[in-house]
Order: C-alpha cells, then sequence, then structure tokens
C-alpha cells in the first residue's frame, strides 16, 4: 500500500486531496492542528492515520511524521500543502506580528515538514519518495495586497527547485503545484456574500486529480511545476 502524509488536511484542498487518496486506497497520514476536523475527515477509512499537529513546531512534525511511518512502514509522497493568507494589506498596514504568523506557518512549516520528509525517504529501504509544495499563483504574479503571503510562496519556489537538486542523490523527486481559485469553503464563502462579483472558480475535485496524478508517477518522471487554475480567472496579464 502505497503512503502518503498531506498537511493542513483538515479543510479545503488538504481535505479534498485527503478523500481522493483515502478512496484510492493508500495509507494517508492526515495532519493538521484540529483533531476533530481531521477524525472527520478519516470517519469510514480503516486507512487514515490522524495526526495533529501543528506545522509551527519542528519537534512536533518531527514526531508525527516518525509516527505515522513507524505505522505505515515507510513515507511515499508528502503533498506539503498547509498555509495561510493572512492581512489583505500594504506592507505599511501590516504589523511586524502578521508577517511572524504567515511566515511561520507558509514558510516555516514547510520547510518542517519537508526537512522531516527528506530525511525519512532518504533514509528508508528502498530509498527516495516525492515532496509535492503547494506553491500558489501568487507565487508568479500577486494581487494587491499579499505582500507577506506573495513573498513566502515565492520563498517555497526556491524550495522546490533546492529540493529538486539535493533529491536527486536519494531518488527524491520534488514538484510544486501552483492553484488559483479552487472553490474550497473560504472560497464559497467569498462567492455566498457577494455572488455578482463572484471570481471564476474551478472545483477541488481538480485539484485533488492533479495531485494524484503528481503523486502516482514512477520515479524517472516528474512534473516539475504545475499551474491548475479556474480557465478565465485574471492571471495571465493581471498586475
Amino acid at each position: 500500500m502505497k503512503s502518503i502524509i498531506i498537511t493542513g488536511a483538515s479543510a479545503g484542498i488538504g481535505a479534498a486531496c485527503a478523500s481522493r487518496f483515502l478512496q484510492a486506497g493508500w495509507q494517508v497520514g492526515l495532519l493538521a492542528r484540529r483533531a476533530e476536523a481531521l477524525a472527520e475527515v478519516a470517519k469510514g477509512y480503516d486507512n487514515a492515520v490522524v495526526l495533529p499537529c501543528d506545522v509551527t513546531d519542528a519537534a512536533a512534525v518531527k514526531d508525527a511524521f516518525e509516527g505515522f511511518v513507524a505505522q505505515a512502514g515507510r513515507l511515499d509522497v508528502l503533498f506539503n500543502n498547509a498555509g495561510m493568507f493572512g492581512t489583505a494589506a500594504p506592507i505599511d498596514e501590516i504589523a511586524t506580528e502578521e508577517w511572524d504568523r504567515v511566515r511561520a506557518v507558509n514558510l516555516d512549516g514547510m520547510i518542517y515538514c519537508a526537512h522531516a520528509a527528506f530525511g525519512l525517504m532518504r533514509r528508508q529501504d528502498p530509498q527516495g519518495g516525492r515532496i509535492i509544495n503547494n506553491g500558489s499563483i501568487s507565487a508568479h504574479a500577486p494581487r494587491e495586497g499579499s505582500v507577506t503571503y506573495t513573498t513566502t510562496k515565492h520563498a517555497i519556489t526556491g524550495m522546490t527547485k533546492s529540493l529538486s537538486l539535493d533529491g536527486r542523490a536519494f531518488g527524491i523527486a520534488c514538484s510544486q503545484i501552483d492553484i488559483g481559485n479552487a472553490r474550497t469553503e473560504l472560497l464559497q464563502g467569498i462567492i455566498d456574500r457577494d455572488p455578482e462579483n463572484a471570481p471564476p472558480t474551478m472545483d477541488v475535485s481538480h485539484v485533488a486529480d492533479a495531485v494524484m496524478n503528481m503523486a502516482v508517477l514512477p520515479p524517472e518522471a516528474n512534473v516539475q511545476f504545475m499551474t491548475l487554475m479556474a480557465t478565465n480567472m485574471p492571471y495571465i496579464g493581471r498586475g
């Protein structure tokens, strides 16, 4: 049985991807802070492993990953997904504490999870695995008022490239998926509040399918970067 850890698995893109992999029969580690929400995603599946964990706590991340491998036997894939947007405003209106909060989740948390996964994949037998980072459209073309989020997502692109190089010697592939306007609970709430000005969206199931397609590739193939977005959203030429 193939195994994957999905961070931010309690809602949104993470929960949709978790359900997709659970239905496909993978051993799935569901990692997020909210244990009750994770239990709801895991309900009815005996191949789910609930991993309550704050990704900003490096020691807790290490323990969660090692605990999962103790049950699953190995780690084939990490979907490094947990993230947050933060306050939307020009930089001088954003408190430094807000930058610390966004950076801790979007950058430190993803580094901690990649660190744990890389170490396990490097040392397991057979060696290797795959890390899929959730980047963002904002890693390429930011929205207004998104300086904290955009800065962290540009950093994730650099991390993806570095891990891709460093992983070659150990059979570890690294990818990035940049997603635009998947219809999660959060985006649906925005649409419901102002349906007349609703942005173009796509069903979140398309993201789950894309991550699955990246995860099942053989070791010699890798989707280095994928942009998956609602067809009519203002990405090309926005600014």
